[in-house]
């Protein structure tokens, strides 16, 4: 759509408003402003929601000097010694927020100045389907997408309130380390969490099924870890919290009672969308609060759109971005259609081995009907690993038996997350595993891995180094 295709209708003041201002926010700003239609954001908190704020940027800075404190105390290097002493959490969380700031500017309010939209500060609410007010006053807009996000989830434990938890997002604001941690939650977010602290100095717990949704040879290479790392599991659901004399007392389903000084709970996200009067709009959320949408991140209402993790997608900054390009097009163009596609999508855990994937684990393939073939290379048999004496780790790729073709890649490795964008490629070309194998690979590197585990579906005979 040009611009000269854009209407100017006085019955509307701006195209597109859009509530928010993460990722998804900014991408359907930009989209419309590419579209040559007007733009709105409107942010009621601060600029730049979950990732710069209190997702990817602040936790995988503290992860990164958490883990330069881990590598010297576990140098595997004979005749180069390290060391490291007590952690000064004040700086490092300094250091981390002179990054956020750094950020939000640069990327959030010098873009939108660069392409011309503005960012409202206030509350929004729809008044019903046709207007928006933003602290009481109307916008009018000719498309809406709502890109709110989502928060730390914490519920289902009795007694949770009664004491002074952590989130993810307050733990990072945190200017002590304190000297024991239980970490309830054994997701992504819980198990980098945890490792955070390990690796500054706390003792710590998790209660919770490690890394559920793994592939099951990756998660027990991570079980492996955290027991080097000194990190207890608990592999039970906590029920219950209690006040204690050391901090906080966590009681499991089967009565295990696990202390701590501080509880952080990694229980999931969902939106907090009750400010925004959906109902009012006729925008339907499901029994969680996501928003509902179709293929084209379209709602209930037709004039509604919504995109990033309100909308119950996966929550990526990457997906959400994605989506709020896809719901800018279609609100400003119905005859666009367009939709995100989903094919070959990567994720990473930051853990010290990064835990990745790229495209369908085993299970999905064989629900999605597939007869699915895989192959495990461990990391004993990757150059890379050898010459960085750390083996901890595997490969695994899951193909179609009948045609070879690459359906998902996943790996517990150092670097792991920079191989799977190789591995995207791979699946969304439509590569077999034998494309696979006769692919240039640079050689000592971790990207090597995925030319040897498609080999590996020839013959599983050991290879000399390059053979």
């Amino acid at each position: 759509m040009s611009a000269a295709s854009v209407p100017n209708d006085p019955t509307y003041e701006v195209d597109l408003a859009v509530i928010g201002s993460g990722g998804a926010a900014m991408a359907a700003a930009i989209e419309a402003r590419r579209r040559g239609a007007s733009a709105v954001l409107v942010e009621r908190s601060t600029l730049g929601g979950t990732c710069v704020n209190r997702g990817c940027v602040p936790s995988k800075a503290l992860l990164a000097a958490a883990g330069a404190r881990h590598a010297a105390l576990a140098n595997p290097f004979r005749g180069v010694p390290t060391s490291a002493g007590e952690v000064d959490l004040a700086a490092v969380v300094e250091q981390k927020d002179e990054l956020v700031g750094w950020l939000r500017q640069a990327k959030y309010v010098d873009v939108a100045t660069a392409w011309g939209f503005e960012i409202l500060s206030g509350t929004a609410r729809f008044r019903d389907g046709e207007v928006l007010e933003v602290d009481g006053r109307p916008l009018r807009a000719r498309g809406y997408v709502v890109a709110t996000g989502a928060q730390p989830h914490v519920g289902g434990i009795v007694g949770l309130e009664q004491v002074d938890y952590l989130t993810s997002t307050t733990a990072m604001e945190l200017r002590a380390l304190p000297a024991s941690l239980v970490v309830i939650g054994g997701g992504y977010v819980g198990m980098e969490q945890a490792q955070l602290f390990a690796h500054l100095g706390s003792r710590v717990t998790v209660v919770g099924r490690l890394a559920p949704h793994t592939e099951p040879e990756l998660a027990d290479v991570m079980r492996r870890v955290f027991a080097e790392d000194g990190i207890t599991v608990v592999d039970e659901r906590a029920v219950a919290a209690t006040a204690s004399d050391v901090g906080v007392v966590v009681t499991t389903a089967s009565g295990i009672r696990v202390e701590g000084a501080r509880v952080l709970v990694a229980t999931g996200r969902r939106p907090d969308t009750t400010a925004l009067n959906l109902s009012a709009a006729g925008v339907e959320t499901d029994d969680r609060g996501f928003v509902v949408i179709d293929e084209h991140q379209r709602t209930s209402n037709p004039r509604v759109f919504a995109a990033g993790d309100v909308a119950g997608t996966p929550q990526y900054v990457y997906v959400a971005a994605a989506s709020g390009h896809v719901a800018a097009a279609n609100a400003l163009d119905p005859d666009a259609k367009r939709s995100v596609d989903y094919t070959g999508m990567p994720a990473v855990m930051f853990t010290r081995p990064q835990v990745a994937s790229a495209g369908l684990s085993e299970q999905e393939a064989l629900a999605a009907g597939y007869s699915c073939d895989c192959r495990v290379l461990e990391l004993a048999d990757v150059p890379r690993a050898l010459v960085n004496h750390d083996t901890r780790g595997a490969v695994k790729l899951v193909a179609d038996a009948d045609t070879g073709r690459v359906l998902g890649v996943h790996a517990a490795a150092d670097g792991a997350g920079e191989v799977m964008l190789a591995a995207t490629y791979a699946i969304k070309a439509g590569m077999t595993v034998n494309d696979l194998a006769d692919t240039w690979a640079p050689y000592l590197t971790m990207a090597e891995s995925l030319r040897l585990v498609a080999g590996l579906f020839r013959n599983e005979l050991p290879t000399s180094c390059c053979a």
